[in-house]
């Protein structure tokens, strides 16, 4: 387990790195190592930083388990926690998660590209959705980006199969930002810097923000826009003069 996926303390950065450089398939048992480490991550960081080793990202869920999955719909269920509570964890981790996506990146891969908060992917990245070309339907992966795509996008990837390029997920909501392949980790690198340069109340704030107000209504979320503005602006860290 802890060769494939590597988990690293660099300073105030959690690296995260998917170690099956076959594909980077997720087992379940990686799936939940990773929410346990970004649900703990603010402990020890500013943010996290998530990527893998070899060619692609991450070519999808791989199941680790050595039995046959349970025919019956109900006991069946609980096995797929583990992907699920995956990505509750990276939508609820206090801190911003940081993507790297180069290569492939399929069905979970798009999923928890989706969920990062930062995103850089290589200009040769490939981005599908690949399940009901295997005849399963791809609702666990839509269960991540329904709020992270437009409603478009989404039913062409989950209905085509096709890979679409980095280029087209900047423009659908999966990434951030595209980059040549050759300046990806600096820019990762410029960006960290930047980021770990602001103070730590507004780092954590404006993830706060945009975790909850998206579900409260209208004059909710202008409430507690206001409580956090006077909250994380009057901490003393915000008053620190910037370098």
């Amino acid at each position: 387990m802890s060769d494939q996926i590597q988990i690293q303390q660099d300073g105030r950065i959690l690296r995260i790195t998917f170690n099956r450089p076959d594909g980077n398939g997720v087992s379940d048992s990686m799936a939940a190592a990773l929410s346990d480490a970004v649900m703990k991550a603010h402990e020890t960081s500013d943010c996290v930083v998530l990527r893998s080793v070899g060619p692609d990202f991450c070519t999808g869920r791989v199941r680790d388990a050595d039995f046959p999955p349970s025919p019956e719909a109900y006991s069946r269920r609980p096995e797929y926690d583990s992907i699920f509570n995956s990505y509750k964890a990276l939508r609820s981790c206090l801190v911003p998660v940081i993507g790297v996506i180069e290569g492939k990146c399929m069905g979970f891969g798009t999923a928890i590209a989706a969920l990062c908060d930062v995103s850089f992917a290589s200009d040769k990245a490939t981005f599908n959705i690949p399940e009901i070309a295997h005849n399963v339907m791809p609702t666990m992966v839509m269960s991540a980006i329904y709020d992270r795509m437009n409603r478009n996008a989404i039913l062409y990837m989950a209905y085509s199969a096709d890979f679409i390029s980095a280029a087209q997920a900047q423009s659908y909501g999966i990434i951030s930002n595209v980059v040549p392949e050759a300046q990806l980790d600096a820019e990762l690198n410029r960006f960290c810097d930047l980021l770990l340069s602001r103070p730590r109340p507004a780092i954590l704030g404006l993830k706060e923000y945009l975790r909850v107000a998206p579900r409260m209504d209208e004059q909710g979320a202008i409430d507690y826009a206001r409580s956090l503005h006077s909250m994380v602006n009057t901490s003393a860290a915000m008053k620190k003069k910037a370098h």
